[in-house]
């Protein structure tokens, strides 16, 4: 019986974005969201923290090779979000607001795909997105029934 480990990779990006739901009226946005509605956006220098779990392989010594995740962070994340305008730039933004737990899911699925390519996928354990030091959201792949 192997012991179970939890392995974390950290990294940070600068995004900029404007809370907006395409949803609502101006004026509701404006309410919901205050400052950071500005229609010129504002910026953030992110956290990201991505955990993957698995059994130590008694060959390697590890449950998953650090330069593989660290390549898989900067394929899913960091090309893809690092100094963009996540509403311009990124288009699952187009049409959902480009909230923390909105892109906590994205960046979930889209290192879930690259591992799954891998055949890591099922190592994926959390996702950790600090959008300032004390504004966190953490994604574990989990889905509400409704």
């Amino acid at each position: 019986m192997g012991s179970i480990v939890y392995l974390s990779r950290i990294e940070t990006f600068s995004a900029a974005h404007r809370l907006h739901s395409p949803s609502l009226s101006d004026e509701e946005n404006e309410k919901l969201y205050g400052k950071c509605n500005n229609p010129n956006g504002h910026g953030h220098n992110y956290k990201v923290e991505v955990i993957v779990k698995g059994k130590i392989d008694p060959l390697t010594g590890m449950v998953m090779n650090l330069e593989e995740l660290k390549e898989c962070i900067k394929i899913t994340v960091m090309n893809v979000l690092d100094h963009k305008n996540l509403d311009h730039d990124v288009p699952y933004f187009k049409n959902i607001p480009s909230t923390s737990e909105n892109l906590a899911v994205f960046i979930w699925y889209n290192i879930k795909d690259y591992l799954s390519e891998k055949s890591h996928e099922e190592k994926l354990y959390e996702v950790k997105l600090y959008e300032t030091e004390k504004n966190v959201v953490i994604y574990r792949g989990e889905k509400s029934d409704d």
